[in-house]
């Protein structure tokens, strides 16, 4: 077997090893070192692919073996982390089984839908140039997103008592959103992919003016414009629909 056939799969298993070492990092209490993590992994889950078609490689096990991975680093992880935010969040009302209060358990429904999402992904014909749900990436880099938030928030206040912490601090809005995004996950809703099958301006215009607007607010904003380019996200794609 040609070694370049090797590329892509290693990239991916990087990811997954990136998603396994943030779980790690997430479960004791580390969610900014996770959130980077998750980072990490998604520049791997961008280059395995990219890789795949720059070296002409596609292979039916490295579909598989990206699906398995995604599961990790972007299902199970953002799971976690959002199971750390309820439990450490105001307000969590207490239901214990065997000392353990079991109602942060409802971040694991970001798993389960992941996996779902996924799995649809892997068998839906429709999802070639576009996407049908939220993709499990921009899902885990959206939760990633708010321990950097909160961190950067405390760093450049010393206070953790502003409003943006209070947000995302508060139990019934972590609860929500964690139910609202598994509901994304796998909503019949046609979304635009990020994916270049070529890099020319005209079959991508939308690709790279979506592209260009988060990078001016990522300048600006830093990790606070991750909910804003989500959203932006949303809208954009809606806005193409015919």
């Amino acid at each position: 077997m040609n070694m370049k056939q090797h590329i892509p799969n290693s990239l991916t298993l990087f990811n997954l090893l990136s998603g396994c070492i943030a779980i790690v990092f997430a479960f004791n209490n580390q969610l900014t070192a996770a959130s980077w993590l998750i980072g990490i992994a998604a520049v791997f889950d961008f280059f395995d692919g990219f890789a795949a078609r720059l070296l002409k490689v596609s292979s039916p096990i490295g579909k598989e073996l990206d699906s398995l991975a995604d599961v990790v680093s972007f299902g199970v992880v953002p799971g976690v982390i959002m199971y750390k935010l309820i439990l450490l969040s105001s307000n969590v009302p207490l239901f214990e089984v065997l000392e353990i209060n079991i109602i942060p358990f409802v971040a694991f429904l970001i798993p389960m839908f992941s996996a779902l999402r996924l799995a649809k992904f892997n068998i839906d014909e429709r999802q070639t140039d576009s996407f049908i749900g939220l993709p499990t990436p921009a899902n885990a880099i959206l939760i990633a997103s708010f321990p950097l938030i909160l961190n950067q928030e405390s760093i450049l206040t010393g206070l953790n008592i502003s409003s943006i912490s209070n947000i995302f601090g508060n139990f019934y809005f972590l609860i929500v959103l964690t139910i609202i995004l598994s509901y994304l996950l796998v909503a019949e809703l046609p979304l635009m992919s990020l994916k270049f099958k070529k890099y020319n301006w005209g079959d991508n215009r939308n690709r790279y003016i979506f592209l260009l607007i988060s990078l001016l607010l990522l300048i600006f904003f830093f990790y606070t414009a991750m909910p804003f380019i989500i959203v932006i996200y949303f809208l954009f794609s809606i806005s193409l629909q015919p």
